[in-house]
C-alpha cells in the first residue's frame, strides 16, 4: 500500500510535534508531545493498538478519516524503497541547501539513520555503487535518495515552512538529499567512526 494509506509527515504535518519510542521485545509502545508521555500501551496486544489508535484519532482529528488501526507486518518494512536500507546525509550537502533556501535548515528534516561530517557537499553522490566502511561495518551505497513533502515540515515547530524539493531543484537541478546503503557486513556504530571510500 502507498503511504499515503496511513498517517504519514508528507501529508500530516502535525506528527512531528510527536516522539514515539517502540521496544521491538516487549510491544510497548510510548508517544511524547512536548517531553510529556501522552499514551503507553502494548502496541501488539488489541487493547493496547486499540489505544493508540484512540489517541491518534483524537490527536489528529478529522484528518484521520475514522479511528486508526495499528497494524504489524513481521519482516517487513515501511519505507520508501523494498530494499532494506540504511539512509546517510552529509551535514555539507545540507549547509550549501542552505544557501540557497538562504536560512538555516535542521538536518533533522531528512530523518537519517546516518550524520556525516568531513565529505565535500554532494559528494556523496559518487558513492553510488562503490563500498563504504564505517567503523566495523561495510556497506554498499546503492542510490540517491529522492526527497518529498515530508522535509517541508519543521522537526521542531512542526510548521510546513519551506519547500525543500522544489528548493533543491531550483538550486542543482535535482531533488535529491542523501543516499541509501545496504549492509554487507553489521556491525556497531557509534558516533565518531571514520567513514571510507572503498573501490
Amino acid at each position: 500500500m502507498p503511504k499515503t494509506n496511513f498517517l504519514c509527515l508528507m501529508r500530516d504535518e502535525k506528527l512531528a510535534q510527536l516522539r514515539a519510542d517502540f521496544d521491538p521485545e516487549s510491544g510497548m509502545m510510548a508517544i511524547h508531545r512536548a517531553g510529556k508521555q501522552v499514551v503507553r500501551a502494548k502496541a501488539t496486544e488489541p487493547m493496547g493498538s486499540t489505544l493508540i489508535g484512540q489517541f491518534f484519532a483524537a490527536f489528529m482529528g478529522e484528518a484521520t478519516r475514522g479511528t486508526p488501526k495499528v497494524v504489524e507486518a513481521g519482516g517487513h518494512m515501511f519505507s520508501d524503497v523494498p530494499e532494506k536500507v540504511l539512509s546517510i546525509v552529509n551535514l555539507a550537502s545540507v549547509k550549501d541547501l542552505e544557501r540557497v533556501v538562504r536560512q538555516p535548515v535542521n538536518p533533522l528534516r531528512f530523518r537519517a539513520n546516518i550524520y556525516i561530517l568531513g565529505a565535500p557537499p554532494w559528494g556523496e553522490f559518487d558513492w553510488v555503487g562503490r563500498e563504504i566502511g564505517l567503523g566495523p561495518a561495510r556497506l554498499q551505497v546503492v542510490d540517491r535518495i529522492q526527497r518529498c513533502a515530508a522535509t517541508n515540515v519543521d522537526p521542531e515547530t512542526a510548521a510546513r515552512d519551506l519547500n525543500l524539493p522544489r528548493a533543491l531543484q531550483r538550486g542543482f537541478g535535482h531533488a535529491d538529499m542523501g543516499i541509501y546503503a545496504r549492509v554487507i557486513q553489521g556491525g556497531e556504530i557509534a558516533r565518531g567512526n571514520v567513514l571510507s571510500l572503498r573501490s
